[in-house]
């Protein structure tokens, strides 16, 4: 799915942020600002997972870990299926059952 314009910059997504902490309904931004109602109430509830404030889910710096862990170990099983296939392979050349 294409989008229509592009992600809105971190320091628009702060600047929302905070004025919904000062008082303002995400709805009222949104007429305001473009972003949806839903966007701006998201925003607001990572800011608060970024702040300690929820343990709801993964700050963003959790969610990079987890990103790099799930690459690298799909790397890793990447390279024993070669490892076995090769093993696999020099047995049977050889005339080693494994």
């Amino acid at each position: 799915m294409s989008r229509s314009q592009p992600p809105y910059t971190a320091e628009f997504r702060q600047r929302l942020v905070e004025l919904v902490r000062a008082g303002r309904s995400p709805e009222e931004l949104a007429r305001e600002f473009g972003p949806s109602g839903q966007s701006i109430r998201n925003w607001v509830r990572q800011a608060e997972r970024e702040d300690g404030k929820r343990v709801d889910g993964l700050t963003a710096s959790e969610r990079e870990e987890l990103n790099r862990l799930r690459k690298e170990n799909r790397q890793l099983r990447e390279k024993r299926e070669i490892l076995r296939k090769a093993a696999v392979f020099f047995a049977t050349e050889t005339g080693q059952s494994s």
